[in-house]
């Protein structure tokens, strides 16, 4: 059961579907919206006035053209009664009352559909369902002109300016629930809430295609992680495709709205030039993709429109005398034969100009695109004939002027699919079970800041991993030369002697570390020119003392480096790649957010460039991935844990055949000491709301939220359900659950609804799940929808009642006002059963074999 708000209550109903539309200010864009308001043919009032005292009434919504502070319009709007404003001037510095607004300098919206143009965009753009979701001007102009050129059609253009009131998240929780909707572009500079935004993209995209950029400038000091890949990360959670750049943006804009989605990634090209042909497939080579040829019955089709011996090819070349509908017929075969491709490019020998006339191959093509056909279709057309590119534009047929431009929509398609497979996989039932020591590491935390300090020596750094289960090379902290000798010879030998010191995460920089040392004479000589050597390079550096090593072997171990760090958009992220004093340089760094599990941790491994190394090559064994993917997911904790831990560094870790050991770390921490969740862009697992419970039958049983990794047993729970119980619950008889829907049930967002599940040791020892609950929770809300079902073996236990008592305490906790559900009026037991609990019921106002159960909170 799923909330779904009617547009007129959520913040942007407002601005996409006034009543009446007025212009207050004397700026020059003030006309310029006045005019577009009028040429787009709006059908309500519209009025233009200096201030809203002029006004002949009050409007839905304002545009507010004025390059002075607008505090005082806006006051004089909220006291007229208006509830929405665009600001194309600056937003408002002072309290005070106000509308609800866009803005500052914000493009404005457009509504296609309502004709409506509230903007600084004169041309208003054909209606369609893509929708554009931005902050600056010119991209939006650039985007719209590409899009008129191509025929493209819009549903919404949302202009945020500088968001400083409604944002993202608002305009994403419309575009969400609209139907008409069905591609989101988003352009970002600036967000102000980091949870909020990713949680309404995840919804977004999950029935929707989602393509972002990030035109944020960099940091004016370097970033702890590239801010790029953290942008990248943080939407490939939420199942968004994001690209680097303007060109690739506007392939994305011309062929996700109209090739589709892709079932798989075999890609096939039909050429009628072999030079053509094989620039088209060196480029799709060059984006990763590969050409599988046909499969046997395909090319037994094929055979019939192609030279015999190209039929099981690809690139599949036609021949030099075929007609000119020849490159149609094969394009559109290799698109309706069952396992022949997933997507078709189809590339064109340019023709001579037709005269602004359509070529017969360009019609040919155009209306193959009508057949029936099971994937997309992409064209590589160069040459200058825009009628040729018109009538494909209007086919639907992304077209495109060179091979390599063809082949990186292609890879856009293939990378939007896979970023979407990720966010609803089904990870294993594997839970990684850490009980970290929290109190040591407040300790030590608790210690570096009373000695006055914010970074940690890197024996403190190990002290920290250490209460995270993280394996650490043995050491020892030696005061002097001396002493290093001393503590050596404890260790063992060979050993690796270093500078001790809170200054210096980069100690060989400056000449602070020494390898194979094998005697103790050699390891006080050592420490003795390394302290002198040290205070000479870095003489600002606090020095206390030296840590001795036992040397790890990397004969058959792999460097590795992991960052835990900051970014300014998304908060806490960790970085995963090549380790070693040569990883800065050679920037091998994939970035993924906190919290991970074992499968997300194992994901980000897989998208390094070392990933390729892991497997083992030549004489080296291969690494042992899981315990990798075991210390990601403990950092990721860590992270969780500890919001003041500002950068972390662990390079290298060691990772061998037999598992991994930190041999550097390095830990700075916030200047003021933080707590909770702030840091994260993705709202952790709640622990804390684990609590263990009876059944009437004497039973004890673990009441929890869900998690990701619940998916199978959830799947084994519905299959349990009778079909009666099903279909009260659903609504309708399902006969099972398919992945997405699981994934939907399992990888919840905890900021926006919540699901508790019951668990306990089934027959085999593995744990079941034995019921569930759900609130879902609306930000334009203060109420939620619940729902709850028992395995249909165990009712009358008493289940049902503590799972909506739990549910019912964390909506009070929420603040919820109320929360409501809908019970067919044929289900009396669930009538009983939540009259019970104090719900009142009602009839549904729009379906009579519904009632609505209300509680108030």
């Amino acid at each position: 059961m799923t909330v779904m708000l009617p547009f007129q209550r959520l913040p942007l109903a407002r601005f996409l579907r006034p009543a009446s539309v007025a212009v207050i200010g004397d700026d020059p864009a003030a006309a310029v919206v006045l005019a577009s308001l009028r040429a787009g043919g709006f059908a309500g009032p519209i009025h233009a006035a200096a201030t809203p005292d002029d006004l002949p009434e009050t409007p839905d919504l304002a545009v507010v053209a004025t390059p002075a502070p607008p505090e005082s319009l806006l006051a004089g709007l909220a006291a007229r009664g208006t509830p929405a404003a665009i600001l194309t001037g600056p937003a408002p510095v002072a309290p005070g009352p106000r509308p609800r607004f866009l803005g500052g300098h914000a493009l404005g919206v457009i509504a296609p559909a309502q004709r409506l143009n509230a903007s600084l965009v004169a041309a208003m753009p054909k209606p369609g369902p893509l929708a554009l979701v931005g902050q600056s001007r010119g991209f939006a102009r650039a985007v719209l002109d590409h899009a008129a050129a191509h025929g493209l059609g819009f549903r919404a253009v949302i202009g945020l300016g500088r968001n400083d009131d409604l944002g993202f998240t608002d305009a994403l929780d419309w575009l969400s629930r609209d139907p008409g909707t069905s591609a989101i572009l988003l352009e970002v500079s600036r967000i102000k809430n980091r949870r909020g935004f990713l949680s309404a993209a995840r919804a977004a995209a999950r029935g929707r295609a989602v393509v972002a950029i990030r035109t944020a400038p960099d940091a004016a000091e370097p970033p702890d992680l590239p801010e790029d890949a953290v942008f990248a990360a943080a939407l490939r959670r939420a199942g968004i495709l994001c690209v680097e750049g303007l060109d690739p943006m506007l392939a994305a804009l011309s062929t996700l709205t109209r090739a589709g989605p892709l079932r798989g990634e075999r890609i096939a090209v039909v050429s009628g030039t072999r030079a053509l042909a094989a620039l088209a497939g060196r480029a799709l080579s060059a984006q990763g993709i590969a050409l599988p040829p046909p499969p046997a019955a395909a090319a037994e089709a094929l055979g019939l429109l192609v030279p015999p011996g190209n039929a099981r090819a690809n690139p599949l070349i036609i021949a030099d005398d075929a007609p000119p509908n020849r490159l149609a017929e094969v394009a559109a075969a290799l698109a309706g034969l069952p396992g022949a491709a997933d997507a078709v490019i189809a590339v064109h020998v340019p023709d001579p100009d037709a005269g602004g006339v359509a070529s017969p191959a360009a019609e040919a093509l155009a209306t193959a695109s009508a057949m029936p056909r099971r994937v997309p279709l992409l064209a590589v057309w160069p040459g200058e004939s825009g009628a040729d590119r018109r009538r494909l534009d209007e086919a639907g047929i992304p077209a495109f002027p060179t091979p390599e431009r063809a082949a990186a929509a292609a890879a856009l398609l293939v990378e939007h699919r896979r970023a979407r497979e990720a966010a609803r996989e089904l990870p294993p039932r594997t839970v990684l079970a850490a009980t970290p020591d929290r109190e040591s590491a407040r300790r030590v935390i608790a210690g570096v800041r009373r000695a006055g300090r914010l970074t940690l020596t890197e024996d403190e750094a190990f002290a920290v991993l250490a209460a995270y289960g993280i394996p650490t090379v043995p050491s020892r902290v030696a005061r002097d030369p001396a002493s290093a000798g001393a503590a050596a010879a404890a260790l063992g030998f060979p050993c690796v002697l270093k500078i001790r010191s809170p200054d210096l995460p980069h100690k060989t920089a400056v000449g602070g570390v020494a390898l194979d040392l094998d005697t103790e004479t050699a390891v006080r000589a050592a420490a003795e020119a390394m302290a002198a050597r040290v205070a000479r390079r870095a003489p600002e550096a606090r020095l206390a003392g030296f840590l001795v090593q036992r040397q790890v072997g990397r004969r058959d171990g792999q460097e590795i480096a992991i960052r835990l760090g900051r970014d300014r958009m998304f908060g806490a992220a960790i970085g995963f790649g090549l380790g070693g004093t040569a990883s800065a340089v050679l920037g091998d760094q994939a970035v993924g957010l906190p919290p991970l599990n074992l499968a997300l941790a194992g994901e980000l491994i897989g998208r390094s460039r070392v990933a390729a190394l892991l497997g083992g090559y030549r004489d080296r064994p291969a690494v042992d991935r899981a315990a990798l993917a075991e210390v990601l997911a403990r950092i990721s904790q860590l992270a969780v844990d500890w919001p003041e831990i500002a950068a972390l560094d662990v390079n290298p870790l060691m990772a061998g055949p037999s598992g991994v050991m930190a041999v550097d770390a390095w830990i700075a921490l916030d200047p003021a000491p933080v707590s909770g969740t702030a840091h994260l862009a993705i709202a952790p697992y709640p622990a804390e709301l684990e609590e263990s419970v009876r059944l009437l039958d004497g039973r004890t049983v673990t009441l929890r939220p869900i998690r990701p990794e619940d998916a199978e047993a959830h799947a084994a729970f519905f299959a349990k359900l009778s079909p009666e119980d099903v279909r009260r619950r659903f609504f309708a008889p399902i006969a099972a659950l398919s992945a997405e829907q699981i994934a939907r049930m399992t990888q919840i967002d905890y900021d926006r609804e919540m699901a508790f599940i019951a668990t306990a040791p089934g027959p085999d020892g593995v744990a079941e799940t034995l019921g569930v609950v759900r609130i879902v929770r609306e930000a334009a809300e203060p109420s939620g929808e619940f729902a709850v079902v028992v395995r249909s073996d165990l009712k009358w236990l008493g289940l049902g009642k503590l799972l909506m008592e739990k549910a019912i305490g964390w909506a009070r906790a929420q603040g919820l006002r109320a929360i409501t559900g809908e019970v067919l009026a044929e289900n009396r037991p669930m009538l009983r059963f939540v009259e019970k609990l104090g719900f009142t019921l009602a009839r549904h106002p729009d379906d009579p074999e519904l009632l609505t159960a209300r509680l108030e909170l």
